[in-house]
């Protein structure tokens, strides 16, 4: 049974990447979307904008853009099957400014074959940056597609790797 959409709120965050698209239910943060990028997503008409709802989230991801969180702690309700679910929670466990191959997230999860089904569940993935669906690359070392665009993909990697080697955009 899916929540009623009277209970869902969204509201908007300017960050160095775009506009995104916060959407919330009374469980937590369900998703994250960008302005650009192959998964762009607008306000369900249904949806009430309620910032206050999002305040939660809004603050955690303003610290991250600001190179002064690197974990979050959000109430969190994606909507998926468990099979996505799995590989969703195994991204929250990416370290930050780190990356993996899809084969060593498959293997995380216990389904080292499930290769390209990781790779598809990580495009679905409904809380991009919240669970770093960016930290995902090929097995060579190549940044692959990315919801919000591999320039975004590049951009938070970058960023990620400055903080965690404290020069964030060159101020150390």
């Amino acid at each position: 049974m899916s929540p009623s959409n009277d209970f869902i709120w969204y509201d908007s965050l300017p960050t160095p990447i775009g506009k995104l698209l916060l959407v919330a239910d009374a469980k937590g943060l369900r998703e994250v979307w960008f302005e650009i990028g192959k998964h762009r997503k607008e306000p369900d008409p249904a949806w009430k904008h309620e910032p206050a709802k999002l305040a939660f989230a809004r603050k955690q991801l303003e610290e991250y853009f600001a190179g002064t969180r690197t974990n979050f702690d959000l109430p969190l309700h994606p909507i998926g099957t468990g099979f996505q679910l799995a590989v969703w929670w195994a991204l929250a466990k990416i370290p930050y400014g780190t990356t993996l191959s899809y084969g060593e997230l498959a293997q995380r999860i216990g389904q080292p074959q499930a290769v390209r089904a990781v790779g598809a569940a990580n495009g679905r993935n409904p809380l991009p940056i919240v669970l770093p669906c960016h930290r995902v690359i090929g097995a060579n070392g190549s940044l692959t597609g990315f919801g919000g665009g591999l320039p975004t993909k590049r951009f938070l990697l970058a960023m990620e790797d400055q903080v965690a080697h404290g020069d964030l955009f060159g101020v150390a």
